[in-house]
């Protein structure tokens, strides 16, 4: 298991990641204010606003935008987005990886599995029945993926979360899924979180002396 080192110049480089996109959005926005219509923002204020009551498919902001000519634009722009929140992601896997090698096809799907769920994303909307023949669909290619470890699930999860975030034209909240998961991430890692019960805070509330027996 390879120990944690610093963590001083990765958390610069990622901070000066995310704050460069951030800026670079908040120019855009603001020298070109008609931008707004093709950029994937807005979308949980405007599903919250559309008082759905009912399962029936309706047709929300959202989808208006979605569907409208503007709409491959904005799917270009999402899937664009989702890419960028995730290599912060792959970069947090790069840097905590128990694993003496990079498991290449699984770094892989955490790339590429935002995009494709940010494309299905659009696709369903709120329609449950496409909801539903999205399930049989995958029920029948019947898709497995063996886990080498527990704690790369977490990854496939943040993943989905990104790139359902971006299919409902959310980007911001894309970027605080991935903002948050990758320094928690960093911070459990170098600090070592769970590695061993040492400590007086650790006994005290396990009530356990350090290198009793398991029972």
């Amino acid at each position: 298991m390879r120990k944690s080192g610093g963590l001083l110049i990765p958390l610069m480089l990622i901070l000066a990641y995310y704050g460069f996109w951030a800026g670079l959005l908040l120019y855009l926005t603001s020298r070109f204010p008609g931008l707004e219509r093709y950029l994937p923002i807005g979308g949980v204020e405007d599903l919250a606003s559309s008082n759905v009551d009912s399962f029936e498919p309706v047709y929300t902001n959202v989808q208006r935008s979605l569907l409208s000519a503007t709409g491959p634009i904005r799917l270009l722009l999402s899937s664009i987005g989702a890419i960028i929140f995730t290599v912060p992601v792959s970069w947090a896997y790069f840097i905590t990886s128990r694993q003496s090698r990079i498991d290449q096809s699984f770094l892989q799907t955490i790339m590429i599995l935002p995009i494709v769920v940010t494309g299905i994303s659009m696709i369903v909307l709120n329609s449950l029945a496409l909801a539903f023949s999205l399930a049989g669909v995958v029920a029948a290619v019947r898709f497995r993926f063996t886990l080498n470890q527990p704690s790369d699930a977490m990854y496939i999860f943040v993943a989905i979360g990104i790139g359902l975030a971006c299919g409902i034209g959310a980007v911001a909240i894309a970027g605080v899924i991935s903002f948050t998961f990758v320094m928690a991430t960093l911070i459990i890692w170098r600090l070592e979180y769970g590695k061993t019960l040492a400590g007086p805070f650790l006994t005290m509330i396990t009530r356990r002396d350090y290198g009793e027996d398991d029972y």
